[in-house]
């Protein structure tokens, strides 16, 4: 059962909105959820991970790259979405910096399934120390610790096929959350936006919540605070 309080949540969202009125700025600010825990032991207790999709893109001008075969290169360039094909792999020559580079550049990549096979020769291990690695099955997944491509990793973008919406599968990639636990007590996610309609970021904060506390070995016993804040705002507790 949930303890958040659907009020104080809906007063939150409204304090934020009207928060942000009074000092207009020239980006769409983005909503996070600030999460605080307690009675765990990230150095004993196991870490959690887990991603849910939102029902509202938190983040729609996320950026995503699309590391396709000549199909999706096609259609990738009709939608206006970002790509890379594999001989503009190969010309990264597994150079550190560029692939480094290449990494911060984007949130997330999208892999159609001829080219992630290709990925570890083709770029060695330096997606994985971004922590910006393609998730594929879990038989091509154990070919890829072995080039320690995905043995740190700790995002994982989608791979698309040719029956499936690349449009919908970069949608669903927008709209996932992750929630991990590393090394600290703390972690933040982003849950919507100010443009967004205060039912949405409603919507996406209840979700988000609920899903988290369920990824918890005690649920709400762990979770010591909640909190909303815009980009530029001030933090508002919910928990």
């Amino acid at each position: 059962m949930s303890k958040l309080q659907s009020e104080a949540l809906r007063e939150a969202i409204s304090q934020i909105k009207t928060n942000a009125e009074t000092k207009k700025r020239k980006f769409t600010e983005t909503v996070e959820l600030q999460i605080g825990l307690k009675n765990y032991d990230p150095q004993k207790d196991k870490r959690f991970s887990g991603s849910v999709r939102l029902p509202h893109i938190p983040r729609p001008k996320m950026r995503v790259c699309m590391l396709g075969d000549a199909q999706h290169v096609e259609e990738a360039e009709k939608m206006g979405l970002a790509y890379m094909d594999v001989e503009s792999l190969k010309k990264l020559n597994k150079n550190k910096k560029l692939v480094k580079k290449l990494a911060k550049k984007y949130h997330a990549f999208l892999a159609s399934e001829a080219v992630i096979k290709q990925i570890p020769r083709l770029l060695g291990p330096g997606l994985n120390k971004a922590g910006k690695v393609v998730n594929i099955f879990e038989t091509v997944f154990s070919l890829f610790v072995e080039h320690s491509l995905l043995q740190l990793s700790c995002k994982f973008p989608t791979l698309v096929s040719h029956q499936e919406s690349l449009e919908a599968k970069l949608n669903e990639t927008k709209a996932m959350v992750k929630f991990q636990l590393k090394k600290v007590l703390c972690m933040g996610v982003a849950v919507g936006n100010l443009a967004m309609e205060e039912k949405q970021i409603f919507q996406n904060v209840q979700l988000s919540v609920n899903f988290l506390v369920s990824l918890l070995k005690k649920n709400w016993q762990n979770v010591r605070s909640l909190n909303l804040k815009s980009t530029m705002g001030k933090a508002i507790r919910i928990y």
